[in-house]
């Protein structure tokens, strides 16, 4: 997911996306250990987009503090 596509979505479903993002890389990260996983690309991948929809949600708080002030 680009990150103008972020900027697009509403803060629940930025929060949607990281539960989904986190879950994902959990479930990654166990079938590593267990020596399942196939593409050990997609790890790095999901880390990515966990760390785009957090700079985005920051973004936001800067933003709202600054239109507060």
């Amino acid at each position: 997911m680009k990150a103008s596509e972020l900027r697009e979505l509403s803060t629940e479903e930025l929060e949607t996306k990281l539960k989904e993002y986190r879950t994902e890389l959990f479930n990654l990260r166990f079938q590593m250990a267990t020596s399942q996983l196939d593409n050990t690309a997609r790890v790095k991948i999901v880390k990515k987009e966990i760390a785009r929809i957090l700079t985005e949600k920051r973004a936001r708080e800067i933003r709202a503090a600054k239109a507060a002030s």
